[in-house]
């Protein structure tokens, strides 16, 4: 009667296990400052545009000759067309809005879109990776079988410090391939050529690409590309992922859009059409004063502010970053990204690091283990604190850092 693949998932969910330890500690230490590095919500409210387009959607729903209900499933068209410029336009990718879906946030897309495919469907994710695209794939039987941290039939292309976190191309065909870019948890990058060589690779193996760049407003290198439809051939084989939850701070108010080319098909069949009737069938659409407020993003005011968020984020970032090297510990990410990675020092392995950091500077990371079998022994810290938790939280790394060095 149940689905028993979802036995076969790891009970807890690693930002449960953080808050469980992170909650122990303060029962047992109540006058401790604990400061969070860890999980990726954001802090600073929404931009006073935002706010602003809020309000008036909330007033027009006060009226029977504004009032909306039900909308488009795809998402509305003003929403659909200002992310086609907003987005798109703006880097010279032409994108139609008909190709763009509004959701509830880029987790439920990556989450949902393996619907689309067959259950025998091959998976490949650069390891370590955001945990939602393997565990949905684990719910829906694609997996087989978890032992000893690892699926049984899922490919796992290994990014580590050897390789630059930069993931290997499959040795063995594969169906799906999940990339994250800037990354999630790494925080790297992958340059134009780099992509292309992935775009290659999928058009000569009939492989779908699967590229999440819920973090492409932090990219600042001009030279990196922010969409994989940048790449020539990408729309044959590529579906993109895009989210303002930590652009825009829509971590509460929940939208995303998911990118699917019109030729973008798959034994002939579109995907475009599938994944239309996946969402006509099994969901409402994003609420209507959600879309007004994402909308008001791409005027000029909400550029600005949105922007001023951005660099906020970075500041912390860089602020990280820089006390991890001076400290000599290698770190990546934090310059395009608002995530920093880097290896445990003294030896540690990821859980022995958090519970050492939590204990001796009370700071809350996130152990990379949780993100896959590669992450063991490496770390990830956030840049989504205010500055002023940041800025302590640095100052606290930087007087322990040093006597853990090796």
């Amino acid at each position: 009667m149940l689905n028993e693949e979802f036995q076969k998932i790891p009970s807890s969910y690693l930002f449960s296990d953080i808050a469980k330890k992170v909650g122990k500690y303060q029962e047992t230490h109540p006058d401790q400052q604990v400061l969070r590095l860890g999980i990726g919500d954001v802090t600073l409210p929404l931009a006073p545009a935002v706010v602003a387009a809020l309000h008036e959607a909330v007033d027009e729903q006060a009226s029977s000759e504004t009032f909306a209900g039900y909308g488009p499933e795809q998402g509305y068209g003003f929403l659909r067309e200002a992310i086609a410029e907003g987005e798109y336009g703006v880097i010279g990718v032409s994108v139609d809005p008909d190709e763009i879906f509004v959701g509830d946030g880029a987790k439920s897309d990556t989450g949902n879109i393996q619907e689309l495919f067959s259950v025998d469907a091959s998976v490949a994710v650069a390891d370590p990776v955001y945990p939602v695209y393997v565990d949905s794939n684990a719910m829906a039987g694609r997996l087989g079988e978890y032992r000893d941290g690892t699926w049984s039939n899922l490919t796992y292309l290994s990014c580590t410090e050897a390789n630059g976190y930069k993931p290997p191309f499959p040795s063995e065909h594969v169906d799906l391939i999940y990339l994250c870019y800037p990354n999630n948890p790494t925080g790297t990058t992958l340059t134009r050529s780099e992509l292309e060589g992935w775009v290659d690779y999928a058009r000569h193996n009939g492989s779908i690409i699967l590229f999440d760049a819920a973090y492409r407003a932090f990219i600042t290198d001009d030279s990196i590309p922010r969409s994989i439809y940048e790449i020539d051939g990408a729309r044959e084989v590529a579906l993109e992922f895009g989210s303002f939850s930590k652009t825009a701070g829509f971590t509460g108010l929940r939208c995303s859009w998911t990118v699917v080319p019109k030729e973008l098909q798959v034994e002939g069949v579109s995907l475009h059409a599938m994944w239309n009737r996946r969402q006509s069938t099994k969901f409402n659409g994003t609420p209507y004063v959600v879309q007004k407020a994402a909308t008001a993003i791409y005027t000029p005011e909400g550029r600005v502010q949105v922007q001023e968020a951005i660099d906020y984020y970075l500041r912390n970032a860089a602020l990280i970053r820089d006390a991890l090297l001076g400290s000599g510990i290698e770190a990546v990410g934090g310059d395009n990204s608002p995530y920093v990675w880097f290896k445990c020092p003294g030896g540690m392995d990821s859980w022995e690091f958090f519970d050492y950091l939590l204990n001796n500077a009370q700071i809350v990371g996130t152990p990379g283990v949780g993100f896959g079998p590669a992450g063991e022994g490496q770390f990830r810290l956030s840049a989504f604190g205010s500055f002023e938790t940041t800025s302590e939280a640095v100052r606290r790394l930087q007087a322990l850092l040093p006597t853990l060095k090796g």
